[in-house]
């Protein structure tokens, strides 16, 4: 199945195509290089540590100029380790594609005590890099690859010429940030395992993540000082409270008991465009989109369809609580299981794009997510050149989505833990959240999405329910691009806890309106209030920079 950025109808497919009498099955459970290198010396400025085969790969590491590096695959890499984390390593590259004009890395994150392998792929801010922040993007899925919003979204170039090329992106998110687009979890887009195993739910893969961005940070110090966002899409919501979670805890950790080579995260925020974070709340809210939404898919509101929605959400929320109690797979699953059926399943059958339901799907010619360019992305990801120059291991069939990793988060329940809880300490101790929802998606519409901002606890809460919407104007054009709720910062910043709701975009708001995606992105990383139109933003310092 060819899939990318999603969350919701993946799971459709996984639990529609289970008999109800197969439930029990669904319930059921689900190196790189050994040891460590020697050193022979082989020359004044080339230093062999040693050459082996592990089954069909050929390893050889050597010391050159004070730098290691390592050639596997018939690739060389420069290979970084950190005595903080002898369970990793990371190899880089330096690629030169999508966007030449930009310093570029790319490579793996080697878990050796796993066989595990992260691919990521980092651009250099167009401008004033060593001050930018530097910004993780991951896409959802799960098991979906972060290269969609690289190469689909809001990445120096799109995808072009059913994936023959690609164009520049004018609104790319790189033109302020430092960028680092990360397939994970294992089996996710370039990712992989020596035995093809997965990770299969989001806290383990969150460990992942920030042994990664510290293995980053030893390489690449000049990044390390500058604010850092974590910016996730769809099952990113789930993703990114657990990664910057375990990134604020881990940063206590080390102020308390300082780790050499182990630096301090300036975590600066967290930022979820359409994600699902607490589905007892936004599974909720599906029958009130479907029905009474801007883009309502019912004639009726109080039609048979339309009751037959209502009516499935008490024994939804039922069983989203009970995981919430138990937070146990034998609760999370069947919830899983009976909210995407039940709630999902019928509104798959209208022939619409559920990711924006303005538009029809016509899945032979569109693809399974109604997407074309999904395809061409693979096109493009497999070919040969492509994978050399960004260091991707040469045997890998390139997907946009692993069902097998989508399908072994699902036999977790991972997708319905309350997630919104994870991010109530960040908040507490000063990371801002932006929660952005484009207005024409059904699969993690706006309307639960802003619920849940409003609901969840933290100290910003009873000033963000009395909060009321206000016009957002992009300064590109200067036109009404949605309305936003904040609190914090006394108007005076972007706030502390941030919604937005976008017109006219669907899930994927950086491909349906890139001008006003970056414009609420830029905004956001500089801390200028987002209801201010252009008039009043002309004397601000922040403007001027722009």
């Amino acid at each position: 199945m060819k899939a990318f950025a999603f969350v919701s109808l993946l799971f459709v497919r996984a639990v529609l195509a289970v008999p109800a009498t197969d439930l029990q099955t669904a319930l059921g459970e689900f190196d790189l290089s050994d040891g460590v290198f020697g050193g022979i010396a082989k020359g004044i400025e080339h230093t062999a540590e040693n050459i082996f085969n592990k089954g069909k790969t050929r390893v050889e590491k050597w010391v050159e100029d004070g730098k290691e590096f390592v050639k596997q695959n018939g690739l060389v890499y420069e290979l970084v380790t950190s005595p903080a984390f002898v369970d990793y390593q990371l190899r880089v590259t330096d690629p030169g594609l999508c966007d030449p004009s930009v310093k570029q890395h790319s490579g793996y994150l080697d878990i050796s005590s796993s066989g595990k392998h992260l691919f990521f792929w980092f651009f250099e801010s167009k401008k004033a890099p060593e001050s930018a922040p530097l910004t993780l993007w991951l896409n959802g899925g799960p098991g979906c690859s972060s290269s969609t919003g690289l190469l689909f979204e809001l990445g120096p170039c799109r995808i072009a010429d059913e994936g023959k090329n690609t164009t520049l992106n004018k609104h790319s998110w790189n033109l302020h940030s430092n960028m680092i687009f990360l397939d994970q979890p294992i089996g996710v887009g370039y990712s992989y395992s020596d035995d093809g195993s997965t990770v299969n739910t989001s806290p383990v893969a969150a460990e992942d993540v920030y042994a990664f961005i510290q293995l980053f940070f030893r390489h690449y110090p000049e990044y390390a000082s500058t604010a850092f966002h974590v910016a996730t899409e769809s099952y990113g919501g789930t993703y990114a409270p657990n990664i910057a979670s375990v990134i604020h805890k881990q940063n206590k950790e080390v102020a308390l008991r300082p780790v050499p080579d182990v630096k301090h995260v300036n975590l600066a925020s967290v930022i979820i465009g359409n994600g699902v974070t607490d589905p007892y709340t936004q599974m909720g809210s599906v029958p009130e989109y479907a029905c009474n939404g801007p883009y309502p898919v019912y004639d009726d509101p109080e039609g048979p369809q339309c009751q037959a929605l209502r009516s499935k959400v008490p024994t939804c929320q039922r069983l989203i609580k009970s995981c919430y109690n138990y937070n146990s797979r034998w609760t999370c699953v069947p919830a899983q299981a009976y909210c995407y059926s039940q709630l999902f399943g019928p509104l798959q059958q209208l022939g619409l794009n559920l990711y924006d339901v303005r538009r029809k799907c016509d899945r032979s010619k569109d693809g399974d997510l109604c997407y074309k360019q999904m395809d061409w992305i693979e096109t493009w990801m497999n070919n040969p050149k492509n994978k050399r120059a960004l260091g991707a291991n040469p045997d890998l069939d390139f997907q946009s989505c692993n069902m097998e990793v989508n399908q072994a988060f699902f036999g977790q329940g991972d997708g319905m833990h309350n997630s919104a809880v994870l991010l109530s300490p960040l908040i507490e101790d000063g990371v801002r959240l932006l929660v952005y929802a484009g207005n024409a998606d059904m699969v993690c519409n706006f309307m639960g999405n802003e619920a849940w901002v409003e609901e969840f606890g933290n100290k910003f809460h009873d000033e963000f329910a009395k909060s009321v919407e206000k016009p957002w104007f992009t300064l590109e054009s200067g036109r009404q691009a949605g309305v936003v709720r904040s609190a914090g910062g006394d108007g005076f910043t972007a706030g502390n806890v941030t919604f937005v709701q976008v017109h006219e975009a669907g899930h994927m708001v950086p491909y349906d309106q890139p001008e006003a995606a970056l414009d609420l992105y830029m905004r956001w990383i500089t801390d200028v209030p987002l209801a201010l139109n252009l008039t009043e933003l002309a004397g601000s310092a922040p403007f001027g920079g722009w």
